[in-house]
């Protein structure tokens, strides 16, 4: 059909919503706010100003997604993040664990796409903030440059996880750019102006080998790298991808206005690196090597950061301080890179560890001067000193999920009003994205109107602190699978709580067999769970080259929960005679608290230690590494006037390696029991806080038995999908695409012995179990299988609701 119109006057379409929560940014931060509020049954409206979901994981960008657990290079054991995004990233490791960028996409569209809450919005930039008022936001408006279509979307409530913070900005709320000052926070590690007051863009690379000799002509713009930039002075050919985080720049520049421009100047920098590496003689094995994939929009690390009624700090990082509104955790290292990026003289970054996790309150998480504004991602209220450990894409989603389940909160602790306008209009589903009877048309401007549920009467976000409903939030967040330091679930609802439990048998830590031998060449630590009071005696295999001396030394952490072995409690000299020999070393020193201890052997080159191909939830190894990619060179020593801790690396080796120290222990620990169900914490933290079955048992179950008769609809299940792995969401393969600790196949079995529910092939850490029928009875009993015959069946948490 041809439209022919000649009327001077022509407007765009126009499209109206209105909905519960409006997130601005669909990068991770934005895609895990909106589908944790979903799933709670809040409306939302994602919009996303770019053609795929992820931001800087995604294939635009191809940035690996990391958080507290810092490619297994810091002291923070168990500690990826739950929840939303830890289900991204256990499903990617399933679909994708070659870590290809364009599946990732994937894996997010098909999430959003799957929840019926969500309505998705891409490629559309919000250019306009319609105020309500002076301190709130009415509406949104955005430009679709695929369909010439303005997007306007009224709600009451609005999370910005754009990155650059364009509802903030637009809409007033109190924002900074640049470094605070140390006098301003206290914080000794704020920069010099000599170093930089933000952090630059980076932009990637992609490079193959074609089996034969290829050709590279430079743009004319490109760079003369070798003479420009200092890095290149020492260049490794086989770098590509995130592997070159340090290709930044456009840290003395305006990060939001002047993008365009840096994004033009790392165009010349990589044309320029590839020029070298073909052109230069340097490098003969690019010989067949082409330029596969350059990075058409830099990623971002820092613009603007906006204040909220409080502003996490360095203290709080290092500190590791407690806030009664806390709703996430971070786990990064204060991570600041000099502003001249690639074109300094100085190292690319400038890391510093703490000894563990901290907390995130809530607080940080609005804005404080627009009432009905959330703040998701590393736009979220940190100085600059703290933003640089919570900017990470990890820690960013987990961010996000609060700001989701306070959506949910703010919905339904506040007064609820649904206001519908349902006229008949004859449009259809598919272009709308509703039934025709929920379109209406607006009679100021004939456009159509695309009407959604509109709920008066929700908090906004101060108040659900102000009104005592952080601990509601909090509650919603555990159950969700969202850890929070130092925080435990108490669930009223759970029917499981009301039962008791039985089980078919529980594990003994009271050997792990000596498979195989392996060199003591770097120091290694056993981590065993300990209660209170003398410890057991422990005994080794080892293989001796030569008559020596092995130092052994019993270590804690001066801090309960966390795993950095900082406080020695006892050492040993060990003579040791040629050949296979068994050491038997018993403690004297006494546990104050639950908690893990460090059994380390020193390495001596002499010495070849006896290795357990048995793998157990929540028992690991850790090693005195090095790992320069988070600059962990085995011990962090940093300079006296920067307020960091010194302390020494203890971190596992990734699969296949880090196997367990082959040993007997006498007596054996019982750090599995049945009780650990019901605890409400969900991964290891003193203690594994999981039921373990013992290897020998044919059929391992767990039965939770009731007085009385109770009708349940919901069973959840949490497994263990090895919270310790990073999971690098891109270019890292990883050895397996599930976990070799999670129960794949499982049954659920009624008092009668019928199977109610029966699922194989699991891979994911939360198994939510809607029964299609209500079950009544007496009983419940989950039949899992062994993992593996190296790894035995491990549970976290069963919950059962009405």
């Amino acid at each position: 059909m041809i439209k022919r119109d000649c009327e001077a006057n022509r407007k765009l379409n126009t499209e109206i919503y209105h909905t519960e929560l409006a997130v601005v940014g669909g990068g991770l931060s934005g895609v895990c706010t909106a589908i944790t509020a979903a799933r709670k049954g809040v409306k939302v409206i994602l919009v996303q100003d770019r053609p795929v979901l992820g931001g800087n994981s995604s294939s635009e960008v191809r940035l690996w997604i990391l958080g507290a657990t810092s490619h297994l290079g810091n002291n923070n054991r168990w500690s990826r993040e739950g929840g939303v995004v830890d289900e991204l990233l256990v499903e990617n490791m399933y679909r994708n664990r070659e870590g290809n960028p364009l599946i990732f996409d994937a894996i997010l569209l098909d999430k959003v796409k799957a929840e019926p809450n969500i309505t998705l919005l891409l490629n559309t930039a919000v250019y306009e903030v319609r105020k309500l008022t002076d301190d709130s936001i009415g509406a949104v408006k955005g430009f679709c440059s695929q369909n010439s279509t303005d997007y306007i979307v009224h709600a009451p409530l609005f999370c910005d996880a754009s990155g650059d913070g364009i509802v903030g900005f637009l809409s007033g709320a109190a924002f900074r750019m640049g470094a605070e000052s140390k006098e301003e926070f206290g914080e000794k590690f704020a920069p010099t102006e000599e170093y930089g007051q933000l952090l630059g863009h980076s932009l990637y690379f992609y490079s193959k080998d074609t089996g034969r000799p290829v050709k590279f002509k430079a743009p004319d713009f490109a760079m003369e790298v070798s003479k420009e930039i200092p890095r290149f002075r020492s260049f490794n050919a086989k770098e590509y991808g995130c592997k070159l985080w340090w290709l930044e720049y456009g840290g003395r520049m305006d990060t939001v206005y002047d993008t365009e421009k840096i994004k033009w100047e790392l165009w010349k920098v990589v044309y320029g690196a590839w020029d070298y590496i073909k052109n230069s003689g340097e490098f003969p094995e690019a010989e067949n090597m082409t330029l596969e994939w350059v990075g058409t929009i830099p990623g971002k690390r820092e613009s603007r950061r906006f204040e909220g009624d409080y502003m996490l700090r360095q203290q709080d990082i290092v500190e590791q301080r407690t806030h009664e509104d806390a709703v996430a955790y971070g786990g990064w290292s204060i991570d600041l890179h000099p502003a001249d990026g690639v074109f300094s003289e100085k190292p690319g970054c400038n890391q510093w560890h703490a000894k563990g996790i901290y907390q995130i309150p809530y607080r940080c998480l609005y804005s404080r001067n627009i009432k009905n504004l959330f703040l998701a991602g590393r736009i979220i209220s940190a100085t600059h000193v703290a933003f640089a450990s919570t900017r990470v894409m990890a820690t960013a989603a987990y961010i996000g999920q609060a700001v989701g389940m306070a959506a949910y909160i703010a919905g339904t602790k506040g007064a609820v009003e649904n206001k519908f306008v349902k006229t008949k209009r004859e449009q259809s589903y598919a272009n709308h994205g509703g039934a025709a009877e929920d379109m209406t048309e607006d009679k100021e401007t004939g456009h159509t109107v695309v009407t959604e549920i509109y709920h008066k009467g929700y908090l906004n976000p101060r108040d659900i602190l102000e009104k005592g409903f952080i601990t509601d939030l909090q509650h919603e967040l555990l159950k969700s699978g969202q850890h929070i330091p130092e925080l435990v679930l108490h669930d009223d609802t759970d029917l499981v709580q009301q039962g008791s439990l039985t089980v078919s048998s529980t594990f003994a830590l009271g050997c792990l067999s000596a498979d195989f031998v392996l060199p003591l060449d770097i120091s290694i630590a056993q981590m065993l769970p300990l209660q209170e009071g003398k410890l057991p005696a422990i005994t080794f295999d080892l293989e001796a080259k030569n008559d020596t001396v092995l130092d052994v030394e019993l270590r804690i952490s001066g801090k309960t929960g966390n795993f950095t072995p900082d406080v020695s409690l006892e050492k040993f000299a060990v003579a040791v005679k040629k050949g296979r020999e068994t050491i038997r070393v018993a403690f004297s020193a006494h546990i104050k608290e639950r908690a893990y201890a460090f059994i380390i052997l020193h390495k001596n080159r002499d010495v070849e230690l006896y290795r357990s191909s048995l793998r157990v939830t929540g028992i690991l190894s850790t090693f005195n590494l090095v790992n320069k990619a988070v600059s962990n060179y085995g011990k962090q020593v940093p300079p006296e006037d920067i307020g960091m801790d010194e302390f020494e690396f203890w971190c596992p080796q990734r699969r296949p390696g880090g196997h367990n120290v082959a040993m007997k222990i006498d007596p054996p620990l019982h750090p599995f029991g049945k009780e650990h169900i019901k605890t409400g914490v969900y991964r290891p933290t003193t203690t594994p806080n999981a039921w373990v079955a013992d290897l020998n048992d044919a059929e391992p179950c767990v039965k939770i038995s009731w007085e009385k008769p109770r009708e349940i609809s919901r069973i959840e299940l949490f497994f263990d999908t090895d919270y310790d792995h990073p999971m690098e969401s891109v270019l890292m393969g990883h050895p397996e695409s599930v976990m070799p600790f999670c129960v794949r196949n499982y049954k659920i079995l009624d008092d009668k012995g019928e199977v109610v529910f029966e699922k194989t092939g699991n891979y994911q850490t939360i198994n939510r179990v809607d029964l299609k029928t209500t079950v009544i009875t007496r009983e419940l009993t989950i039949t899992m299988e062994h993992p593996s015959r190296d790894v035995p069946a491990a549970l976290f948490a069963v919950r059962c609701y009405r």
